[in-house]
């Protein structure tokens, strides 16, 4: 098929936002954004962009928040909504839909949990900075996939697939972290009009309803419910990305041998002249159209609709709003806390010692074998690549402490360890290559 002049333009365009790398150098973008903006010239209007009012509704029934708060309680709702839609795909068909396959990334994934929380414990217990200690829990798998992605092409399909679900188990476990450690006190009456509004959506689901409109609608509903209710609103995306329909209407079989009736009825009608189609030919288009949509799960057809968006918007949005660090002549002495020493070696050294640690385990209890045709040193190099817990690790870090200042430090420990790790997993993976 012949290519319009604006398709050839956009054709690279359009290759680049389609590699599996693009979303995480995006995201780096973003971050080096960040960082210069906040240390140039234009560093108090950075601040005070973030702070701006917005407000929707009207009267009694009015959201005003600054916009930091849209973007980190809002937007990234809309984010855990598509990890909520990951999760529930991996579940039933993906990577963790069986104890055999789900075994090495699940207990890898809470290795990775576990150490790096002890080891920000050790070194902030008894302090005001303790309840952090989730904050070197999480992993980025945009930055860790591009990694891994640019470390070579001889690394196998199935280390990628074990990162892959590696940083959804690790999805999970942060989400619950959330729900269960970094929730303020609960208004009960807004989380149950909450869970009324997630009531009909789960009925809507059992009764056949398969219409994106009323699952975006009404989970605003839920959205608001938890926003009001002091359970963090990011939960509610994942709960309802748990009520999406992921069953077709019709079956491959069926769908396949009506499209090829349909494809007959369209070339057998095919005029002799003329552009135009005829009204036959479109009545076809739209049975085909309608035939695809019964064939297509709603789960799996939200998800790759809002990917880009949460990709390429929601997540460079998110870190050039939340990644903007002042680094001045007393860099070294900053970093030089309890905090950021926590961070960096909970996700440099703990994310190491947790997955490999508990990867060796499972292994050599025979309870799960390597990733096929990968060896101890993949694993290594996925395990380093694992420290890079940026957008999440930023994430919890505004949910675990108000003070300004230990933010900040998180933040140092959050960057330091995502470069480090970075570079150490990618070097470590590209000698195996060789």
């Amino acid at each position: 098929m012949e290519k319009t002049t604006i398709e050839r333009i956009m054709a690279p365009v359009s290759r680049f936002v389609h590699l599996e790398y693009t979303s995480g150098l995006v995201l780096m973008a973003a971050v080096v954004a960040a960082i210069i903006w906040a240390n140039s010239a234009y560093h108090d209007f950075y601040e005070h962009l973030w702070h701006i009012n917005f407000s929707i509704g009207f009267d009694k029934f009015l959201l005003s928040h600054p916009l930091h708060v849209w973007i980190n309680d809002g937007l990234m709702a809309l984010f855990f909504f598509v990890i909520g839609l990951e999760l529930k795909r991996e579940f039933m068909e993906g990577e963790l839909s069986s104890v055999s396959k789900a075994a090495l990334p699940m207990a890898a994934a809470l290795g990775g949990m576990i150490v790096p929380a002890l080891i920000y414990t050790a070194f902030n217990a008894g302090t005001e900075a303790a309840h952090g200690w989730g904050i070197p829990m999480a992993t980025d798998i945009a930055f860790a996939l591009a990694l891994l992605s640019m470390a070579g092409k001889g690394i196998p399909t199935s280390v990628k697939v074990f990162l892959s679900a590696l940083a959804v188990a690790d999805d999970l476990g942060a989400v619950l972290v959330i729900a269960f450690f970094y929730t303020a006190e609960i208004n009960f009456l807004a989380l149950g009009i909450g869970a009324a509004f997630l009531g009909v959506l789960i009925l809507g689901n059992i009764i056949g309803i398969r219409a994106s409109m009323f699952y975006l609608i009404i989970g605003i509903g839920v959205w608001i419910g938890f926003l009001l209710s002091g359970v963090h609103a990011t939960i509610a995306g994942v709960l309802v990305a748990f009520t999406i329909p992921a069953v077709t209407r019709i079956n491959e079989e069926v769908y396949a041998g009506n499209l090829r009736k349909l494809s007959y009825d369209f070339e057998s009608d095919i005029p002799e002249r003329g552009k135009l189609i005829t009204p036959k030919q479109n009545k076809t288009i739209q049975s085909v159209k309608r035939l695809s949509m019964a064939a297509e799960t709603p789960l799996q057809t939200i998800e790759h609709a809002l990917h880009p968006w949460v990709a390429f918007g929601i997540m460079p949005l998110f870190a050039l709003a939340n990644a903007g660090i002042v680094i001045g002549s007393d860099f070294l002495s900053s970093v030089s806390n309890p905090v950021s020493f926590g961070v960096a070696a909970g996700l440099i050294i703990g994310k190491f010692i947790g997955i490999m640690g508990f990867c060796w385990i499972m292994i050599k209890s025979r309870l799960a074998g390597l990733p096929e045709g990968a060896g101890w040193n993949h694993l290594a190099g996925v395990s380093l690549l694992a420290g890079i817990g940026f957008t999440m690790s930023l994430f919890i870090s505004g949910l675990a402490f108000k003070h300004p200042v230990f933010i900040d430090q998180a933040k140092y420990g959050i960057l330091i360890a995502s470069v480090v790790a970075g570079i150490a997993g990618t070097i470590v993976l590209k000698r195996v290559t060789r």
